[in-house]
């Protein structure tokens, strides 16, 4: 499944599009049993608090490998879909997992992903992120949030909320007053993309239900940051077959991928969401 020119245009227009149904049900039942048995995953696992008393776990990598992980960001759907929307190749900027488990998943705050990437050298607001949902994504769960068409806002002042950054609280709270709120609930193999400049968070998890997410995102070729960052720079991108990801199954789950550490590499001690 690639997404269509009416999607591409929705998403240009309101700054994010959801696509139903993106991934099969084999395919996300084994992200979903890789996730969730996976050792390696767990013990990379670092959490940020949300400043609410709650916090967040995830796990952090910037080069998709040969596992199921790796497979789902250079499947020839996610990858081709990202090109139609930023016009051109494009690279893995990075991907990771979040883990907001029941009762105890914190929320995120108020924010845009180039108020970071930003930060990192990248000249040009032409990255998209791609939100997997593994599990069912619900208002009670903690399900996204995004402000419609506040991609056209450009990018806003960001500061600390507990331990993430998060958009100037007083230009948001003007935003909502003439921007629409939407809740994307979301069933597992839904997935969203949204501009880097859209605004949008999530509540605290308090249900008896976790909201896992796979988030993989892309940085246009031809948008290669002036500087290193805890980000990669332009590196060529091997696609894959959209099979690959079932081909890859759960056996191989985390076997090629470089998970990184928060004590040691600065891509985790900063990560965004």
């Amino acid at each position: 499944m690639i997404l269509s020119a009416e999607q591409v245009a929705a998403y240009h227009a309101e700054g994010y599009v959801l696509a139903r149904g993106f991934f099969s049900g084999e395919a996300i039942d084994l992200l979903r049993r890789a996730a969730k048995e996976d050792r390696a995953l767990d013990d990379h696992a670092f959490s940020r608090s949300d400043g609410e008393g709650g916090s967040v776990r995830l796990t952090l990598w910037n080069h998709p490998g040969d596992s199921i992980y790796g497979m789902f960001a250079r499947c020839e759907s996610m990858v081709r879909s990202a090109e139609a929307l930023l016009g051109g190749e494009v690279y893995h900027y990075h991907s990771k997992m979040i883990m907001k488990d029941a009762r105890v998943g914190g929320a995120w705050a108020w924010h845009q992903d180039y108020g970071y990437w930003y930060q990192n050298g990248v000249l040009f607001p032409l990255l998209t992120s791609v939100f997997i949902a593994v599990d069912r994504a619900t208002r009670e769960n903690g399900c996204l949030q995004v402000i419609q068409r506040s991609h056209e806002l450009g990018r806003i002042s960001h500061g600390l909320t507990g331990e993430q950054a998060g958009a100037d609280p007083e230009r948001v709270a003007a935003v909502l007053e003439r921007l629409p709120l939407v809740h994307v609930e979301m069933e597992p193999g839904d997935a969203l993309f949204f501009h880097p400049n859209l605004l949008h968070r999530s509540d605290q998890n308090t249900s008896e239900h976790p909201r896992w997410s796979m988030i993989c995102c892309y940085n246009a070729a031809r948008n290669d940051p002036y500087k290193d960052s805890h980000h990669p720079r332009y590196t060529p991108l091997d696609v894959v077959p959209d099979a690959a990801m079932v081909a890859a199954g759960v056996a191989r789950f985390s076997a090629s991928e470089a998970f990184l550490d928060p004590g040691r590499d600065a891509s985790a001690r900063y990560s965004e969401r």
